[in-house]
């Protein structure tokens, strides 16, 4: 009986695959022509940009010709034969030399006072409006500014870039003697520019309390990675940060409010977004004007991404878990022809690590790692993002596909030293990461940040002639 009725029952389901055959056929069909019709669509918005942007546009291809760097190490230290047959010394890598503050080669990553640029430095004209990465960079005063961590916002009514960051111009020191370095909080710095390079101080634009031991921002506590949106709807201007104790224990985000670029911000009240606990974060305004915040949580082994509330002031309660497992920090965000892409580092501490890109169809995910952007340099300056950090990433105006990226060399001995990293960013080409496709087969382009030790912005004439 079980053989008569196997028979039977496979004779049935012969029979009953001929209409799913057709249906298969007709779906598969389908989906064939919808994958031939995006390949297309993607390959000739490629066509339409790549031979622009990468072959014939000088502006890219001067952009493009990275410089190398090739760093001795110094001597080895005198060390005693008995130091020695204790603890047999092992060759010093370069980032620890970069990482201690007695290094022979310092002078390298941090150079002094001497050779540091800005509006006030008197630059002939062939220097002027040129980027050194990694030296002091200085203000309309001529003082090395202080935005440590922060994000650039475009004011479209004062048609005036603000610069946000932590000013750090305090001693460094640690909290006990196993915290990390730190400084007191004095608050966030603000700077004004038409040009993304000829900064005017505006002040400290959210203050420190100083009395007030139980507030978030009582100098004692952390405050890092202010950045700061627009609302078009209550005309008010929102910074997002995160807020700690000196034992990075509280892990929040706090907000403040201002009706002015400028500050002065009021500071409104801090929380762990969605219950969860929040570091490294960064907020990110869209097209259609629905505001992000993106932050590491669950111990920096997860990046949470959600929306705002309409003025910006909360989280809505939908969150996304993206990159899980991965313990990604440093988030810098930025969008280019309807594709969202990420730059993040990995959690080291002060210590410089490998970037990597990340790139999305929606904000919200999922997101596919596209690998380390950074080219030139060396393979150890590519595996340190050029010893340095992400924080945020804008726009190059006027010159489509081509960005800023803006990150931190951080100073873990004197903070108020670190440098800023600012190098230019082309979206185009191939991704160099294997693709997981998971996305319905994404031509994902590639994120690439080229190393200069000097680079300067196009002038008007030149993206006109481009």
């Amino acid at each position: 009986m079980r053989t008569m009725k196997n028979k039977y029952n496979k004779r049935a389901a012969s029979l009953r695959c001929s209409p799913f055959t057709l249906v298969s056929a007709v779906v598969g069909c389908v989906f064939m022509i919808h994958l031939t019709m995006l390949y297309s669509r993607r390959y000739s918005v490629d066509l339409e940009v790549s031979p622009q942007l990468l072959i014939h546009h000088p502006i890219v291809r001067e952009l493009e010709r990275v410089e190398e760097e090739n760093i001795h190490m110094p001597p080895p230290r005198k060390r005693s034969p008995r130091a020695i047959k204790r603890k047999p010394k092992r060759p010093t890598t370069l980032v620890e030399e970069f990482l201690d503050e007695n290094s022979q080669i310092r002078h390298l990553f941090f150079p002094d006072m001497k050779s540091a640029y800005g509006p006030t430095k008197g630059e002939v004209n062939d220097t002027s409006h040129y980027y050194f990465p990694g030296r002091i960079w200085t203000d309309t005063e001529g003082n090395p500014i202080q935005a440590h961590g922060g994000g650039i916002l475009y004011d479209d009514i004062s048609k005036v870039y603000y610069w946000y960051g932590e000013y750090k111009d305090g001693p460094t020191y640690l909290s006990h003697k196993k915290g990390a370095a730190r400084v007191d909080i004095i608050g966030v710095g603000c700077y004004s520019s038409k040009d993304l390079w000829t900064w005017k101080n505006e002040g400290v634009v959210l203050a420190a309390e100083e009395t007030d031991e139980t507030h978030d921002l009582h100098t004692s506590n952390v405050l890092e990675r202010p950045k700061v949106i627009y609302n078009s709807d209550t005309g008010k201007y929102v910074m997002w940060m995160h807020i700690d104790d000196a034992n990075y224990t509280k892990a929040s985000v706090g907000v403040a409010i201002s009706d002015n670029p400028t500050g002065p911000f009021n500071y409104l009240y801090s929380k762990s977004p969605h219950g969860f606990d929040s570091r490294d974060m960064t907020v990110f305004k869209d097209d259609d004007n629905i505001a992000y915040l993106i932050y590491s949580s669950e111990d920096n082994s997860v990046l949470h991404i959600g929306p705002l509330t309409k003025n910006y002031l909360d989280v809505e309660p939908v969150m996304k878990r993206i990159m899980v497992g991965q313990h990604r920090e440093a988030p810098a965000i930025f969008k280019h022809q309807n594709t969202y892409y990420m730059i993040t580092s990995g959690c080291t501490g002060w210590a410089p690590n490998e970037a990597l890109a990340h790139a999305a169809e929606s904000i919200m995910g999922p997101w596919e790692t596209l690998g380390n952007p950074c080219v030139g340099g060396n393979s150890i300056f590519r595996s340190t993002t050029f010893f340095a950090q992400s924080t945020f990433v804008i726009p190059l105006p006027g010159v489509p596909g081509v960005f800023i990226f803006m990150a931190d060399r951080w100073n873990p001995a004197d903070l108020r030293d670190s440098r800023y990293l600012w190098l230019p960013l082309i979206i185009g080409g191939p991704a160099d990461h294997p693709l997981e496709y998971n996305f319905g087969f994404p031509m994902w382009s590639r994120v690439s940040v080229y190393w200069h030790r000097q680079w300067r912005l196009p002038s008007a004439k030149e993206k006109k002639i481009a």
